[in-house]
């Protein structure tokens, strides 16, 4: 069973979330809060699988609570899932930026939330395709990290891989690109993410984009 934390100041928002995620029967919501403050006591508390978080709330906002949770050593099997109307460029990245594992708009099908869910529980990232062309928009009109000490220090293989990573790919699709075992392209992932100190897949996207790895389109 996944354990599910909705934290939302709109109750009726909570209402509606509560019975879509739980429809086929393998996810639980555990508990809801109503901002960030409450919302991080409720997490610390329960030790969900997964927090639904929404963004602007009274007090404590979304990406400062998401922010805490990442930070917390306590908490480090807790996963975030930004679960927004809004899309602005500033809060899609400072979300991934603050450690959330996901993050999906608010118009996003029962379905298609539940698997999300499901998705990061297991450990995997997303984004919703509404908002991953905003995202890399906004990175990649950001400052670079050309110089960037870690990347730069990286193997010709791992940069390949990275750049794979960030143009969206899976590792079976990696795997393919690069004529590797998909279990050995599970092992370059997973030695990038210890080496660039990224927290997912996402995080590790938005690092191809900054340091000019990878440009939208190409």
């Amino acid at each position: 069973m996944i354990r599910v934390v909705l934290v939302d100041d709109q109750e009726l928002v909570r209402a509606g979330l509560r019975p879509l995620a739980e429809l086929d029967g393998d996810i639980a919501v555990v508990g809801e809060a109503a901002d960030g403050r409450a919302g991080l006591s409720r997490v610390r508390g329960l030790r969900p699988d997964v927090v639904l978080m929404d963004v602007r709330m009274p007090g404590l906002d979304g990406i400062a609570a998401t922010r805490e949770i990442v930070a917390d050593p306590a908490l480090r099997d807790v996963r975030v899932l930004v679960l927004t109307t809004f899309d602005e460029d500033e809060h899609v990245v400072e979300a991934i930026r603050a450690g959330a594992a996901g993050y999906l708009l608010k118009d996003v099908s029962p379905s298609d939330l539940r698997t999300a869910i499901r998705t990061v529980a297991g450990g995997g990232s997303l984004l919703s395709p509404a908002v991953t062309a905003t995202v890399l928009r906004a990175v990649a009109a950001g400052p670079r990290r050309l110089d960037d000490g870690a990347v730069g220090g990286l193997t010709e293989r791992e940069r390949e891989v990275l750049v794979l990573v960030g143009r969206g790919l899976t590792n079976d699709e990696i795997a393919r690109e690069l004529y590797l075992s998909p279990a050995t392209a599970r092992t370059y992932v997973s030695r990038l993410l210890t080496r660039l100190d990224a927290r997912d897949r996402a995080a590790l996207v938005v690092l191809a984009y900054e340091t000019g790895l990878v440009r939208p389109g190409a």
